[in-house]
């Protein structure tokens, strides 16, 4: 029993060799799968031997579900003058816009 599981980390890893020589082969139609299986392995195995790697894979899909949104809504169709307060909208062929 001790021999099998002094065997199996080093043994797991030449599988994640295999696999990934597997993966990495020329292929006809690319996959859909963004992260391989390999990628996935590694990243659990290392996160069951080191704590901290737990929480940077919890925090990478984190960020991955966050939208970044910058702003909202169009430029306006005119000039802004907020020293004046005055609006100036001209409707017409949105790529002539003028420059505020």
């Amino acid at each position: 029993m001790q021999t099998w599981l002094a065997l199996g980390l080093p043994g797991m890893t030449l599988l994640l060799v295999a696999v990934g020589a597997w993966e990495m082969r020329p292929k006809r139609k690319p996959s859909r799968m963004k992260a391989r299986l390999s990628s996935t392995y590694l990243d659990e195995v290392t996160a069951f031997l080191y704590g901290t790697k737990r929480a940077e894979l919890d925090h990478r899909d984190s960020v991955e579900m966050t939208l970044e949104q910058e702003a909202q809504g169009a430029p306006p169709l005119g000039a802004v003058d907020l020293d004046r307060g005055i609006l100036v909208v001209r409707p017409g062929n949105q790529d002539k816009r003028p420059a505020v």
